[in-house]
């Protein structure tokens, strides 16, 4: 997958997908592993990772969204993408179908320093 192909796939179906792709097209490193994970799973996983976010005061966004999306979709498999912000401040969590041609979720959490929220560029 080509950096260009996962930035058309990261359209609005969370809010931290603009923020998202704002950070894949200025440089961020990404990723999207092949293994596939069943959302039933995912959904566990980041339902305990909101509630750890919200009692530990770590900014993210999307992150209920993202367990509200994932939780219906059972045992389907998914694959699990992230991408990195060039200065290390956001990582952003992708949930993609089992084929990687489409972005079901997607969620951030403020890595360094807790900003507010990532940059965007209003192009």
């Amino acid at each position: 997958m080509t950096r260009d192909e996962l930035a058309e796939m990261l359209g609005e179906q969370t809010t931290a997908c603009g923020p998202a792709r704002d950070a894949l097209i200025a440089g961020g490193t990404f990723v999207v592993w092949d293994g596939l994970v069943p959302a039933a799973r995912l959904a566990h996983t980041y339902r305990t990772r909101l509630r750890i976010t919200q009692k530990r005061g770590r900014p993210t966004l999307a992150l209920a969204a993202t367990v509200d999306i994932l939780s219906p979709a059972a045992e389907e498999p998914l694959r699990i993408g992230r991408i990195d912000a060039t200065d290390a401040s956001w990582t952003f969590m992708l949930f993609l179908n089992a084929t990687a041609t489409a972005v079901l979720a997607c969620t951030g959490v403020a890595r360094c320093g807790f900003p507010a929220e990532p940059a965007t560029d209003a192009k």
